[in-house]
């Protein structure tokens, strides 16, 4: 009688601990996932193929872009996020193609495609060794999205076992109705990115 008991304490102490391991151990998609290069806005973030640092953030109701020789103004519900970048190649040249914007409760907004027919300065980009570049990178999000958000930035969609710049955005001071203090009406993205031709 005692030795069956002692046999079912240990197979339930083999049962628990089984259990314990396999709700304890990494899942498959983290194991082969992107492997994060954090920092904040202003760092210079050194990924495996490229570099990235914040420059500016903006925030607008509006956007202004130039499509085909006519002005065109987007709006939104929410608000844009226009986050200037610069890239640089680390060793070799490289396309840096994906870009999200992680808001504080952890809602993903991917890069914008309502730009997708602007050809310069947006995602994707190709980087070469020696020769930075600038790029801006466009989010619509909802203003209770913007204060302690993160900015992910990658050279693939399926950034598997390769690296992911994860820029903090920090607290952004926001007025009563919820959109951030800096926010502007209209945004010209006709303009060149500071320090680059357009």
């Amino acid at each position: 009688m005692m030795r069956r008991l002692a046999n079912l304490v240990l197979l339930l102490v083999a049962v628990a601990f089984c259990y314990g391991l396999q709700i304890s151990k990494p899942h498959y998609a983290d194991l082969i996932g992107p492997n994060p290069v954090r920092g904040k806005v202003g760092d210079t973030i050194v990924g495996r193929s490229f570099e990235v640092r914040v420059e500016k953030l903006e925030f607008a109701r509006n956007l202004k872009a130039d499509r085909f020789g006519e002005a065109k103004v987007l709006t939104t519900g929410g608000v844009w996020a226009v986050v200037t970048v610069a890239f640089a190649a680390t060793d070799i040249s490289t396309s840096v193609a994906v870009a999200s914007w992680r808001g504080p409760t952890g809602l993903i907004y991917d890069h914008t495609e309502r730009l997708s027919f602007i050809n310069n300065g947006l995602l994707p980009i190709t980087v070469d060794p020696g020769l930075p570049t600038k790029a801006r990178l466009v989010f619509e999000v909802r203003p209770e999205e913007v204060g302690n958000a993160t900015v992910l930035i990658s050279s693939k969609l399926m950034a598997a076992l390769d690296s992911q710049a994860e820029i903090s955005i920090g607290p952004v001071a926001a007025l009563s109705d919820g959109m951030p203090a800096a926010t502007v009406d209209t945004l010209d993205l006709t303009q060149p990115i500071d320090g680059q031709a357009k």
